[in-house]
């Protein structure tokens, strides 16, 4: 699987078409366009949002401005959840664009973490590599890496840059033949609630956090 390429580029470039608006009860100077933008599926909200608040804060007064959040349909958008994923749970049989809010102010301090600099998505994104290659690896491939290799691994996912991504990624992907396979394939549980059902997606992870490779499967269970 590493070394098919072009299915590695083909998922890594998937986009979710997606419509930000303001809040109504935001305070602006002026009305608040909509922006528009494609969303990369195996990166975090905050890490390609600056557009975004770029947009908004022109209509804005700086007194005004607090935390940046996201919602879809009253839902806080957990950023530390791939934004692939977040899609999935929330809006997988919507149209598109995806339609989401843009908040300034009531951070939801009960629904959401915050957020202040990317070192904080990078320290959650390299903890999430170094759980899986355990199970994976016992550890051995991402210690062997030198600090400018985790360095590469990360910049290349927030700066969008498959070969940057994949020449360190592909270190975890690998393991001896003489092994016949990885020691466990480490996977994540993410439930939604709904009123009398909650929908289950399992996604069954190759590299924990925001790898490209998943395979998903979905239960309903009636409650």
């Amino acid at each position: 699987m590493a070394d098919d390429k072009d299915v590695l580029r083909d998922v890594w470039f998937g986009r979710i078409p997606t419509c930000f608006t303001l809040h109504q009860d935001e305070v602006t100077e002026r009305e608040a366009e909509p922006f528009y933008l494609l969303l990369p599926r195996v990166s975090y909200l905050t890490l390609v949002t600056d557009k975004v608040k770029k947009h908004f804060l022109k209509v804005m007064k700086a007194e005004d401005v607090e935390e940046m959040w996201f919602e879809y349909e009253g839902t806080p958008l957990k950023w530390h959840y791939p934004i692939g994923v977040l899609f999935d749970l929330h809006a997988s049989n919507t149209a598109l664009p995806w339609s989401i809010t843009v908040h300034f102010k009531d951070f939801p301090e009960r629904d959401l973490l915050h957020c202040p600099s990317n070192s904080v998505i990078e320290a959650h994104f390299m903890s999430s590599i170094k759980e899986a290659d355990a199970l994976k690896h016992k550890s051995q491939v991402i210690n062997d890496m030198q600090k400018k290799d985790h360095k590469q691994l990360w910049m290349g996912l927030q700066n969008d840059k498959f070969d940057q991504f994949w020449a360190m990624n592909r270190k975890l992907m690998e393991y001896p033949t003489e092994e016949g396979g990885f020691r466990y394939i480490p996977f994540r549980i993410y439930q939604v609630h709904t009123h009398t059902h909650t929908h289950t997606h399992i996604y069954i992870y190759i590299l924990a956090g925001v790898s490209p490779f998943l395979l998903t499967l979905t239960l309903t269970l009636t409650l």
